[in-house]
């Protein structure tokens, strides 16, 4: 073999290693995970405030932790918490959705968190729905 084809071959494999790397990054970073959930009535009847704690190791905008849903018993969205901009710094991180309205026939609820390369899988919390 020639040294055209070595150098040809060794780039070959650099480029091959790198893009096997940046595959592997996008791995790393996980799930994105449901740590705690509180809820509490609002004023308005059958309406609730909602914190949620996710952990997801954010990386950037082209990874991270976008959002948040509260589901139903019959696996209806009843609310979607948007988040706007990647959290790298602030691990984990609670944010909040006011007024979410629950039907009065829903005993409980699950909150499970999105991120914009694995969608969802992480760690659901599933909580009873307080009654005044």
């Amino acid at each position: 073999m020639g040294s055209h084809h070595r150098l040809v071959k060794t780039r070959l494999t650099v480029v091959v290693l790198l893009l096997g790397l940046f595959a592997l990054s996008q791995v790393w970073a996980g799930l994105a995970d449901v740590l705690r959930v509180e809820i509490r009535p609002s004023a308005q009847p059958g309406h609730y405030h909602i914190d949620v704690t996710v952990r997801h190791a954010d990386e950037g905008w082209r990874h991270y932790a976008n959002r948040w849903e509260i589901i139903g018993p019959d696996d209806e969205i009843l609310a979607t918490r948007v988040l706007a901009h990647p959290h790298v710094h602030e691990q984990p991180f609670t944010r909040s959705l006011a007024n979410v309205k629950i039907p009065y026939e829903f005993t409980w609820i699950k909150v499970r968190a999105h991120d914009l390369v694995h969608g969802y899988g992480g760690r659901e919390v599933t909580l009873s729905v307080p009654r005044p």
